[in-house]
This record gives C-alpha cells, sequence and structure tokens, in this order.
C-alpha cells in the first residue's frame, strides 16, 4: 500500500427533471385508461361522497356510471366526467 490514500470521487450531479408538455400529454393520456377504485375516488375527492361504502351503494343501486370488472366496481375517467354531468343544476332562467 501507498503511504497516501487516494481522494474519494464525488458523483456527478443530476441536473433536474424538466416535464415538458409532451410528458403532460402523456400522463393525461394515460389518466383515460387509469381504473380508480371507490376508495381512490373517495381519497382524491374525484367525486362528492365521504365514504368508499355510500359510493359502492350507489352503484349498486345503478344511480351511478361505473364498470363491474369481475364484480369489483371501478370508475374510469368518463365516469367520473359523467357522474359529475350528473351533478350539475342548470341556471333557473336558462331553459336546459
Amino acid at each position: 500500500m501507498t503511504a497516501t490514500a487516494t481522494k474519494m470521487r464525488r458523483a456527478a450531479a443530476k441536473a433536474p427533471k424538466v416535464r415538458n408538455s409532451r410528458a403532460i400529454d402523456a400522463s393525461s393520456a394515460e389518466a383515460e385508461f387509469r381504473r380508480w377504485t371507490p376508495e381512490e375516488v373517495v381519497e382524491r375527492k374525484l367525486l362528492p361522497y365521504s365514504s368508499a361504502r355510500s359510493l359502492r351503494e350507489k352503484c349498486y343501486r345503478r344511480e351511478l356510471f361505473c364498470h363491474r370488472d369481475g364484480g369489483q366496481i371501478t370508475f374510469t375517467a368518463e365516469d367520473l366526467r359523467r357522474n359529475t354531468e350528473l351533478g350539475a343544476q342548470a341556471p333557473v332562467g336558462i331553459p336546459a
């Protein structure tokens, strides 16, 4: 061994990732194919319900748009949009 030790090398600093419009478009495109469980919908507040159970019960009664894949209730982005439109109210003086 030599009398002097070699200096430790430092790792090169990584440049911060910059999100461009393509990355944002890709993430929104991926959201179109994403399926959310009732728990995720309540947690992220994607619909105005306070519990996953009440959300499931509405789906069982076919009051909300949802998918029943293999017996499990899931929501797509289109389902969430359609459910949001169900709760929309028109102004009083304007006919729908």
